[in-house]
Parts: structure tokens; sequence; C-alpha cells
């Protein structure tokens, strides 16, 4: 995967290096292009281009960011320098790699552009969104029953928001306008789902304007103290003003891949059941099979889990983790095209039909049938190659990689998650876990340097720690049709003994 750390406190300098590797420019170490304060080739993750547009610029006028002249399967090829293994999907989204071999889901888009390209949600039902739709709620085994089909993981987050208000106005119970969430979160970029996040340094540039009078974070500690502050947090608000808990199943960019503590998703559920407040779960960036765990969770005959929800092994008949309302987006569309959307609850959604509600929600672009069209095709496209099972097969082996190459680094405090959603945790010391302070960057250094020296894209978190934005993390999130051989590629470095 390319270096991942070194640092001069430990006794012996430990290089992280892939099987081949280009002498380090200037006759630097790794450790000094990694650490270096002052190294220059840190300021952009890809070797730097001229600026083309003026001949009589200097070399200091240089792009920030090379440009891309083609994506192939795992590999970007810029227009200049070597070809770029794609280990994180950008934030997780490319899950079937890039460029044009899958022809299907092109062939899906362009039959949609030929139909037509728009049709307001308002004026007109359209085939491919009922089609996903139906997909979709089958996918869930029938717990969710309806469909709001966006283009981004922080609209999905607003609608949810608003959904639970409504969905309590509907109820005769408009006092419920408290969400509960948690500290180390995030849910997206737009004020709602700014406030929803606890993030520190996502948060802190806005914070004048975040609404903090309605949001609530609980802290992130032990299953039953998690418990216990929930619990308490519903009645210091006074849970019949409480109208939704939200949260990631598996923590994605705010802790790196962190799963749930056994146990912890049934209690939370439990606690909005007795108080009466919708659960919401973002499955942004770990759903649509990007967590699919191991076969050995399900019975050998049941297809491999889409949703994160489902492939907990304490999900079972008598003991349901279904949400009331679900956000999914990245792996959803594969990058095709701009897609996210809401799921709403079977229940819910008997109860809209019933009393003949409708969400007072829309957007210019809901319900976009080209989008709808992109989202099925990807979809069948995983079902059609069993492209879950590679992700349990490649996520294990990936895993046991990691694990055996720096399970052991001294400056290496985790690696987690599930499928092909693993996190890499950096620490200044092993045994007590402290973190590197927040300025030396150490994840964006990693990221850099692995992207310039050794040609591996990671994905690089902050703020892991606490909440004063310390704490480093990578994380490592292929496409789910990534070889074994790619994955050894990523997972099995050499480590040099300086």
């Amino acid at each position: 995967m390319g270096q991942l750390l070194s640092t001069s406190s430990s006794r012996h300098s430990l290089h992280l290096l892939p099987p081949s590797t280009a002498p380090t420019p200037h006759g630097k170490t790794e450790a000094d292009i990694l650490l270096s304060d002052s190294s220059s080739e840190l300021l952009s993750p890809f070797p730097r281009e001229k600026n083309s547009n003026d001949d009589n610029k200097t070399n200091q006028d240089t792009l920030p960011l090379p440009l891309l002249k083609t994506a192939k399967g795992h590999y970007y090829h810029p227009v200049s320098g070597p070809k770029i293994l794609d280990a994180c999907g950008g934030a997780g989204v490319a899950c079937l790699g890039h460029g044009t071999s899958n022809k299907s889901v092109i062939k899906a888009i362009n039959k949609q552009l030929r139909t037509f390209q728009y049709a307001s949600y308002a004026h007109f039902r359209v085939d491919p969104v009922l089609e996903l739709e139906k997909f979709l709620c089958e996918s869930t085994g029938g717990k969710m029953g309806r469909m709001y089909l966006m283009c981004s993981g922080s609209e999905a987050t607003e609608a949810a928001l608003k959904f639970a208000l409504e969905y309590h106005a509907w109820n005769s119970q408009p006092q419920r306008t408290n969400i509960i969430t948690r500290s180390h979160s995030y849910h997206g970029t737009t004020l709602g789902s700014l406030s929803a996040s606890g993030h520190f340094s996502r948060r802190a540039p806005f914070s004048s304007i975040l609404n903090t009078s309605q949001f609530h974070h609980l802290p992130q500690e032990y299953l039953t103290q998690q418990i216990s502050h929930l619990d308490s947090l519903f009645h210091s608000l006074n849970p019949s003003t409480v109208a939704a808990v939200i949260l990631e199943p598996i923590v994605g960019a705010a802790l790196a891949c962190v799963p749930p503590v056994p146990g912890y998703l049934s209690a939370v559920k439990s606690l909005c059941r007795q108080h009466g407040a919708l659960l919401i779960y973002d499955e942004v960036m770990c759903g649509m099979g990007r967590s699919s765990s191991s076969s050995s969770l399900h019975p050998p005959n049941n297809p491999p889990p889409l949703h994160a929800w489902q492939s907990f092994p304490e999900h079972t008949p008598t003991n349901d983790l279904s949400p009331d309302l679900q956000t999914i987006a990245k792996g959803f569309c594969a990058g095709y095209l701009p897609a996210s959307a809401l799921l709403v609850s079977t229940p819910i959604t008997s109860f809209m039909t019933s009393h003949n509600k409708v969400f007072t929600h829309g957007h210019t672009y809901q319900s976009h049938p080209v989008v709808a069209a992109a989202a099925l095709a990807v979809q069948r496209q995983i079902q059609s190659k069993h492209l879950l099972s590679n992700v349990q097969k490649q996520g294990k082996l990936l895993m046991s990689l990691l694990q055996e190459k720096l399970g052991q680094h001294p400056n290496v405090g985790d690696i987690r998650g599930r499928g092909l959603f693993i996190g890499i945790e950096f620490v200044k010391d092993k045994k007590s876990k402290e973190p590197f302070n927040r300025e030396m960057d150490i994840a964006g250094r990693v990221h850099r340097c692995a992207a310039h020296h050794w040609q591996v894209l990671v994905y690089a978190s902050q703020g892991c720690a606490d909440d004063t934005g310390r704490g480093d993390a990578i994380m490592i999130m292929p496409a789910y049709d990534v070889t074994s051989n790619e994955v050894k590629d990523i997972g099995q470095p050499q480590i040099i003994e300086t």
C-alpha cells in the first residue's frame, strides 16, 4: 500500500513499501518525506505539472492536482506520470471501478436518455424509479416500503431529518423536534446534516450558524455507558420531545470504519421504541454492500446482505435491526451519476397511505429517471456478477494482510472494519493510544506519500480520537470487483528496517 508511517522516535524506523519502489527524490528518506514539516512534496498528493497555459511561468507555478486523462478498471491514468491504483473509490463511491467495462450501466443510461431525460416527480411516475424502488424494498426483505430518490448523501440526510419531524406532526406530536446524534459523527455538509454531525473539524468553520438547540450529541463510549447516556439524554430532553436518533451502523469518515459493539444497535432501537422516537440509519458510506460481512454469519443459501444493518449476527427474525428511515448513496450508483435515496419503513409507508399523508419535500432533480436507470443497472450488475461474495472474500483477505503486516507496527493503533470498508488508525503511542498532534496531519501525509511515491490512493481522515480534531486514520475502500492480486498490492507492503 506504500509507506504508511515511520517516526524518528521508533527504535528502528519502519518503512512500509510496496514490492517495487522508485528511489525517493533528492536523496530523501521516506521518513523525511512523511514527517518533515517543510517537505514541499506533501503539498499535493501527486507529481505536479507545469501550467501549460503560460510558457513564461516558472516551475513554481504549478497545478495543485494532476490532470486526469482516463480511468480504467481500478486505476487512474493522469496525463503525465504513472497510473494510480484506486484503493478508496474516491470516498467509497466507485464500487464497480472505472471506465467503459460496465457496458450494461452505460447502455441503461443511454437507453433512458433516448426515451426521455427528465420528468418532474410532481407530474409523472416513471418506470425506472418504480423499478428501482421495488428492487430496494425487496432487498430489505420488505422492511422498507418507499424510496425518495435524490442526488447526494447530504440531501438524503436532510430529507430524513425533515421526514422525522413531519411524521410526528402527522401523529399530533409537533413538539417532537429534538434530534439525538453522536459526538463522533458525520452526516453531510448542508446546515441540517452538519448540525446533526458531531465531527469537530467539519463543524468548526460553520459553528456560528449550526442548530445547537435541537441537535444533541451523545458521547461515543462503551456499550453500557452509551445506552445509559442515551436513556439519560432522552429523559433530560423529555422523551415526548425527541423526534429521532440518527447514527451510522458502521461509522465512516468520522471514526474510520468502526463497527458497533454487539448489542448496541438492538439497545438503541429498543430505547427508540420505548420513547416513541424514530431510528434513522445513515448508510451513505457503509451501506449498499460496502461492508457486507463474512458469509459465516448467514445461511449458505441466502444471498450476501446489501445493507449494513442486515450484516450483523444479532439481526434475526426475532431481533429485527431494521430502521424507520435509512439513507443510502455512494456505492448506490457507483459514481456513474450523482445518486442517493431515503428509504422509509413499511409500517410508516402503510400509515401514510391509510391516512393520505404526503411528505412535504421536493427537489428539482428528485426521482430523476436517468439516475434511477443508472442506479438500477449498477445494482443488477453487482447481483449478476455476485460481487457481494467477492466483497466478503477480498475483505477477509485484505484484513488478514493488513493485520499481518501492520498489526504490530508501533504507530498503528487499530485496524478495523468489515468487508471492503477498512480503517487504519495511527497513534503516537500504541499502548496508550495517544494520538499525534493535529498539526502534524499524519493521515494527510500518509495519503499524499502513498499517492505521490507509491501510486496508491487511500482516503485520509482526521478527528477520530477526540473533540479537538486529533486522531489520524486512513480508509481503504476498493471496488467490489477488486482482484486478489490487487488486494495484495494494497495490503501487503514490504517492511524494511533501517
